[in-house]
């Protein structure tokens, strides 16, 4: 006999979502060199984006799944993160039949569209859960939105879907939100946004990969950790590559548990990229199926703790077509704590060497504990 679920994830998505039209080319480029009978799609295409729906609706969780509409953001609503002029220039690019932002960051008819419904669709998700209409909310959305900053566009990203979320949290009476940015490039942009602010603490797990270039000044390096009243409230955790599930692990459990507790937040925000996944074209971290249940089960039970439950989650990149939409399965099978997994791995197996990755993570947690005010003594 079927058993009803006694818990659901509030999924939050719409599909104009998918209008935003990357494009062609070698990679991101959006570049036909002319010598190539295939030019792939860019990564960030509507192609991951449907297989994520497809297996939340068709696939084993579907029986955990709510399903709710977004909608676009409002213009006075995308003011809290970013600036007028950044508005501005977006809507004139639009206007313009579009163009291309910033390097592999496209802008084409239906773009525009597009993001306002992910900021909508993930601050809708958002509000559902601070009016106590359920604990755990997910936004399905592209284009996505971490590298986003509030006065520019930068890897994929227009406007900072999380980052709006997390202002609308803080200005409807929460006194301290945690982000948790598992996507395997820095979260550069929601960083910015909060880099001088003590009321949110952002914690980014990501592949080394330094600065690319004007879009992306930052490095996401260790010492790149706030400034002001917001020093030591940005806390970065570059791991080398091929970290896989076991450094994943190991620097929860060091950095990223005993942050949160010392913080002590009343909301947590997951930003989610299954680009950290062993397959992904953009990155190189080694993560499987098991690795983001065992994340997805870690969040849930800080959240728990220390929020009463109340956690948003927010896609951001992921490219593999098939696997990202598998390990996204799997990150919220753990945020339910299922006791079983629903879904087999299909590809995944490496033997893995987390030793290198071990050393790495101590000396993050050796600094952070010697630079990080609130963690001294930790």
């Amino acid at each position: 006999m079927a058993t009803t679920p006694v818990e659901y994830i509030n999924v939050f998505w719409h599909e104009g979502m998918l209008t935003h039209n990357t494009g062609k080319g070698v990679f991101d480029s959006g570049m036909d060199p002319g010598f190539l009978d295939v030019l792939e799609n860019h990564p960030e295409n509507p192609d991951r984006v449907k297989n994520m729906l497809s297996i939340l609706k068709r696939g084993p969780i579907s029986p955990y799944v709510s399903w709710h509409p977004g909608r676009p953001a409002l213009f006075s609503e995308l003011l809290s993160f970013h600036t007028q002029e950044y508005i501005n220039e977006l809507v004139e690019a639009d206007k313009a039949g579009g163009k291309m932002i910033c390097a592999g960051t496209f802008l084409n008819p239906g773009s525009w569209d597009a993001s306002l419904l992910a900021a909508g669709t993930t601050l809708s998700a958002m509000k559902h859960i601070l009016d106590g209409h359920g604990k755990i909310a997910y936004a399905l959305v592209r284009p996505p939105g971490h590298h986003a900053q509030p006065t520019q566009a930068d890897g994929y990203c227009f406007l900072n879907n999380a980052g709006l979320a997390v202002q609308l949290a803080l200005n409807s009476g929460c006194g301290k939100v945690v982000v948790i940015d598992i996507d395997v490039h820095y979260g550069n942009g929601t960083a910015e946004g909060f880099y001088q602010s003590n009321k949110v603490l952002t914690i980014s797990l990501h592949m080394n990969h330094g600065s690319w270039g004007p879009s992306h000044p930052q490095n996401g390096s260790i010492d790149e950790v706030g400034e002001t009243e917001g020093f030591g409230y940005n806390l970065n955790i570059p791991l080398p590559n091929g970290t896989g599930n076991k450094g994943y692990m190991n620097a929860m459990t060091s950095l990223v548990v005993p942050a949160i507790q010392k913080f002590d937040p009343d909301m947590i925000v997951l930003v989610v990229g299954q680009d950290s996944s062993a397959f992904d074209p953009n990155g190189r971290q080694c993560l499987t199926m098991e690795g983001y249940r065992v994340i997805g089960r870690t969040v849930r039970d800080l959240a728990d703790r220390y929020t009463d439950g109340r956690l948003l989650i927010v896609q951001e990149g992921g490219y593999h077509i098939t696997y990202s939409a598998y390990c996204l399965h799997a990150t919220l099978e753990g945020v339910l704590n299922l006791p079983l997994p629903l879904l087999s791995d299909p590809i995944a197996y490496y033997p893995e060497d987390e030793a290198f990755a071990v050393k790495v993570i101590e000396s993050i947690q050796r600094y952070q504990k010697e630079t990080i005010p609130f963690l001294k003594g930790t």
